[in-house]
Protein backbone atom coordinates (compact mmCIF):
# COMPACT_ATOMS: atom_id res chain seq x y z
CA UNK A 1 0.00 0.00 0.00
CA UNK A 2 1.57 3.17 -0.55
CA UNK A 3 0.39 7.02 1.01
CA UNK A 4 -0.60 9.85 -1.05
CA UNK A 5 -0.10 12.77 0.64
CA UNK A 6 -1.42 16.03 -0.18
CA UNK A 7 2.22 18.18 0.07
CA UNK A 8 5.52 17.57 0.52
CA UNK A 9 6.41 15.72 4.05
CA UNK A 10 8.06 18.05 6.71
CA UNK A 11 10.33 16.33 8.92
CA UNK A 12 10.54 18.81 11.56
CA UNK A 13 7.91 17.43 13.73
CA UNK A 14 10.37 14.50 14.56
CA UNK A 15 13.56 16.88 14.97
CA UNK A 16 11.51 18.86 17.14
CA UNK A 17 9.77 15.72 19.18
CA UNK A 18 13.48 13.96 19.59
CA UNK A 19 14.73 17.60 21.52
CA UNK A 20 12.35 17.57 23.53
CA UNK A 21 11.93 14.62 24.54
CA UNK A 22 15.97 13.96 25.09
CA UNK A 23 15.97 17.69 27.04
CA UNK A 24 13.20 17.07 28.81
CA UNK A 25 14.12 13.67 30.12
CA UNK A 26 17.81 14.56 31.31
CA UNK A 27 15.21 17.61 33.16
CA UNK A 28 12.81 14.78 34.77
CA UNK A 29 16.20 12.69 35.11
CA UNK A 30 17.87 15.02 37.35
CA UNK A 31 14.87 16.79 39.48
CA UNK A 32 12.98 12.86 39.66
CA UNK A 33 16.34 11.55 41.20
CA UNK A 34 16.79 14.44 43.67
CA UNK A 35 12.57 14.21 44.47
CA UNK A 36 13.17 10.59 44.93
CA UNK A 37 16.44 10.53 47.26
CA UNK A 38 14.13 13.53 49.26
CA UNK A 39 11.26 11.12 49.82
CA UNK A 40 13.24 8.25 50.53
CA UNK A 41 14.06 10.06 53.35
CA UNK A 42 11.07 11.08 55.06
CA UNK A 43 8.17 10.13 56.74
CA UNK A 44 4.50 11.27 57.33
CA UNK A 45 2.06 13.04 56.22
CA UNK A 46 3.95 16.36 54.83
CA UNK A 47 5.51 13.47 52.46
CA UNK A 48 2.78 12.07 51.54
CA UNK A 49 1.40 15.79 50.22
CA UNK A 50 4.12 16.16 48.76
CA UNK A 51 3.69 12.79 46.81
CA UNK A 52 0.25 13.82 45.89
CA UNK A 53 1.94 17.02 44.52
CA UNK A 54 4.30 15.04 42.12
CA UNK A 55 2.06 12.73 41.14
CA UNK A 56 -0.79 14.94 40.17
CA UNK A 57 0.51 15.20 36.12
CA UNK A 58 0.22 11.42 36.27
CA UNK A 59 -3.54 11.59 37.34
CA UNK A 60 -4.65 15.13 35.80
CA UNK A 61 -5.88 15.02 32.02
CA UNK A 62 -3.22 16.88 29.44
CA UNK A 63 -5.12 19.91 29.02
CA UNK A 64 -5.41 20.80 32.72
CA UNK A 65 -2.15 20.30 33.23
CA UNK A 66 -1.66 22.49 29.79
CA UNK A 67 -3.81 25.18 31.58
CA UNK A 68 -2.61 25.36 34.58
CA UNK A 69 1.12 25.65 33.17
CA UNK A 70 -0.64 28.24 31.18
CA UNK A 71 -1.58 30.00 34.10
CA UNK A 72 2.14 29.63 35.61
CA UNK A 73 3.82 30.98 32.38
CA UNK A 74 1.57 33.59 30.60
CA UNK A 75 2.42 37.17 30.45
CA UNK A 76 -0.19 37.53 33.42
CA UNK A 77 1.24 34.77 35.78
CA UNK A 78 3.71 34.40 38.43
CA UNK A 79 6.70 32.78 36.76
CA UNK A 80 5.29 34.89 33.38
CA UNK A 81 5.75 37.95 34.53
CA UNK A 82 9.25 37.21 36.19
CA UNK A 83 11.03 35.86 33.07
CA UNK A 84 9.34 39.00 31.55
CA UNK A 85 11.97 41.02 33.40
CA UNK A 86 14.53 39.24 31.90
CA UNK A 87 13.24 39.42 28.33
CA UNK A 88 12.00 35.80 28.36
CA UNK A 89 8.51 34.82 26.91
CA UNK A 90 8.00 30.88 27.40
CA UNK A 91 4.47 30.52 26.20
CA UNK A 92 4.34 29.47 21.98
CA UNK A 93 7.74 28.31 22.58
CA UNK A 94 9.84 26.00 21.74
CA UNK A 95 11.42 25.50 25.91
CA UNK A 96 7.56 25.51 26.40
CA UNK A 97 7.43 22.05 24.60
CA UNK A 98 10.24 20.85 27.32
CA UNK A 99 8.34 22.00 30.07
CA UNK A 100 5.25 20.49 29.25
CA UNK A 101 7.20 17.13 28.63
CA UNK A 102 9.19 17.44 31.11
CA UNK A 103 5.66 18.14 33.73
CA UNK A 104 4.09 15.52 32.58
CA UNK A 105 6.76 12.53 31.91
CA UNK A 106 7.91 13.83 35.85
CA UNK A 107 5.72 11.21 37.53
CA UNK A 108 7.20 8.27 36.00
CA UNK A 109 10.36 8.86 36.94
CA UNK A 110 9.75 10.35 40.16
CA UNK A 111 8.01 6.58 41.01
CA UNK A 112 10.94 4.42 39.55
CA UNK A 113 13.23 6.28 40.82
CA UNK A 114 11.36 5.83 44.23
CA UNK A 115 10.42 2.30 44.14
CA UNK A 116 14.36 1.40 42.87
CA UNK A 117 16.13 3.29 45.82
CA UNK A 118 13.73 1.80 48.66
CA UNK A 119 14.83 -1.81 47.12
CA UNK A 120 18.55 -0.95 47.76
CA UNK A 121 19.30 -2.99 51.29
CA UNK A 122 19.56 -0.23 53.99
CA UNK A 123 23.05 -2.00 55.23
CA UNK A 124 24.92 -1.08 52.60
CA UNK A 125 23.94 2.93 53.05
CA UNK A 126 24.54 2.36 56.81
CA UNK A 127 27.79 0.76 56.23
CA UNK A 128 28.95 3.66 54.04
CA UNK A 129 27.53 5.75 56.38
CA UNK A 130 29.86 3.87 59.35
CA UNK A 131 32.81 4.51 57.57
CA UNK A 132 32.23 8.09 57.79
CA UNK A 133 30.47 8.83 53.84
CA UNK A 134 28.67 11.74 53.64
CA UNK A 135 25.01 11.59 52.42
CA UNK A 136 25.48 12.46 49.28
CA UNK A 137 28.30 10.58 48.57
CA UNK A 138 26.15 7.41 50.21
CA UNK A 139 23.65 8.08 47.54
CA UNK A 140 26.04 8.74 44.54
CA UNK A 141 28.42 6.04 45.59
CA UNK A 142 26.06 3.32 47.05
CA UNK A 143 22.65 4.06 46.20
CA UNK A 144 22.51 5.20 42.56
CA UNK A 145 24.95 1.77 41.53
CA UNK A 146 22.44 -0.11 43.17
CA UNK A 147 19.72 1.46 42.38
CA UNK A 148 20.41 2.36 38.18
CA UNK A 149 18.41 -0.29 36.59
CA UNK A 150 15.46 0.94 37.54
CA UNK A 151 16.20 4.28 37.20
CA UNK A 152 17.07 3.55 33.58
CA UNK A 153 13.88 2.32 33.39
CA UNK A 154 12.19 5.43 34.49
CA UNK A 155 14.47 6.98 32.19
CA UNK A 156 13.62 4.93 28.93
CA UNK A 157 9.31 5.39 30.00
CA UNK A 158 9.76 8.72 30.84
CA UNK A 159 11.19 9.64 27.34
CA UNK A 160 8.65 8.05 25.78
CA UNK A 161 5.77 9.69 27.86
CA UNK A 162 7.70 12.94 26.70
CA UNK A 163 7.86 11.87 22.77
CA UNK A 164 3.76 10.94 22.94
CA UNK A 165 3.00 14.23 24.78
CA UNK A 166 0.37 16.25 23.01
CA UNK A 167 -2.56 18.43 25.46
CA UNK A 168 -0.27 20.30 27.55
CA UNK A 169 2.56 21.19 24.42
CA UNK A 170 -0.80 22.34 22.36
CA UNK A 171 -2.05 24.45 25.24
CA UNK A 172 1.29 25.85 26.40
CA UNK A 173 3.46 25.72 23.19
CA UNK A 174 0.69 26.07 20.29
CA UNK A 175 0.97 24.85 16.73
CA UNK A 176 4.02 26.72 15.09
CA UNK A 177 5.43 24.24 12.21
CA UNK A 178 9.32 24.26 12.60
CA UNK A 179 9.43 25.37 16.13
CA UNK A 180 6.48 23.90 18.20
CA UNK A 181 4.71 21.15 16.52
CA UNK A 182 5.76 17.60 17.71
CA UNK A 183 4.59 14.55 16.13
CA UNK A 184 1.45 14.35 18.15
CA UNK A 185 0.09 18.00 17.46
CA UNK A 186 1.61 16.83 13.95
CA UNK A 187 -0.90 13.75 13.87
CA UNK A 188 -3.94 15.89 15.29
CA UNK A 189 -3.82 18.69 12.74
CA UNK A 190 -3.43 16.71 10.03
CA UNK A 191 -6.80 14.78 10.76
CA UNK A 192 -7.84 18.02 10.85
CA UNK A 193 -6.94 18.60 7.53
CA UNK A 194 -8.63 15.37 6.52
CA UNK A 195 -4.97 14.10 5.55
CA UNK A 196 -5.30 10.63 6.91
CA UNK A 197 -2.35 9.54 5.05
CA UNK A 198 0.17 12.23 6.49
CA UNK A 199 -1.47 11.30 10.05
CA UNK A 200 -0.76 8.00 9.55
CA UNK A 201 2.26 8.42 8.04
CA UNK A 202 3.11 10.54 11.75
CA UNK A 203 1.34 7.36 13.36
CA UNK A 204 3.86 5.01 12.26
CA UNK A 205 6.37 7.23 12.76
CA UNK A 206 5.72 7.64 16.28
CA UNK A 207 4.86 3.82 16.74
CA UNK A 208 8.05 2.74 15.77
CA UNK A 209 10.29 4.71 17.57
CA UNK A 210 8.79 4.10 20.87
CA UNK A 211 8.69 0.02 20.02
CA UNK A 212 12.65 0.51 19.50
CA UNK A 213 12.75 2.50 23.10
CA UNK A 214 10.84 -0.57 24.26
CA UNK A 215 12.37 -3.32 22.71
CA UNK A 216 15.78 -2.09 23.75
CA UNK A 217 14.04 -1.82 27.45
CA UNK A 218 12.69 -5.40 27.24
CA UNK A 219 16.35 -6.69 25.89
CA UNK A 220 18.40 -4.70 28.37
CA UNK A 221 16.44 -6.03 31.18
CA UNK A 222 16.89 -9.69 29.76
CA UNK A 223 20.67 -9.27 29.64
CA UNK A 224 20.22 -7.92 33.41
CA UNK A 225 19.06 -10.71 34.77
CA UNK A 226 20.86 -13.21 32.61
CA UNK A 227 24.57 -11.28 34.07
CA UNK A 228 22.97 -11.26 38.06
CA UNK A 229 21.87 -15.28 37.11
CA UNK A 230 25.82 -15.63 36.32
CA UNK A 231 26.94 -13.91 38.88
CA UNK A 232 25.12 -16.38 41.54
Amino acid sequence: MTLALAGPMDWSPVRISLETSVTATLITLAIGLAAAAWRERRRGPAAAVVDGVFLLPLVLPPTVVGFLLLLLFGRNGPLGKFLLHFGANVVFSWPATVIAAAVVSFPLMYLTARAALEQVDSRFLEAARTLGASEWRVFREVALPLAWPGVLAGTILSFARALGEFGATLMLAGNIPGRTATIPIAIYFAVESDDMNRAFAWCAIDVIISLVLLAGLYHWTRAQGRARWMRR
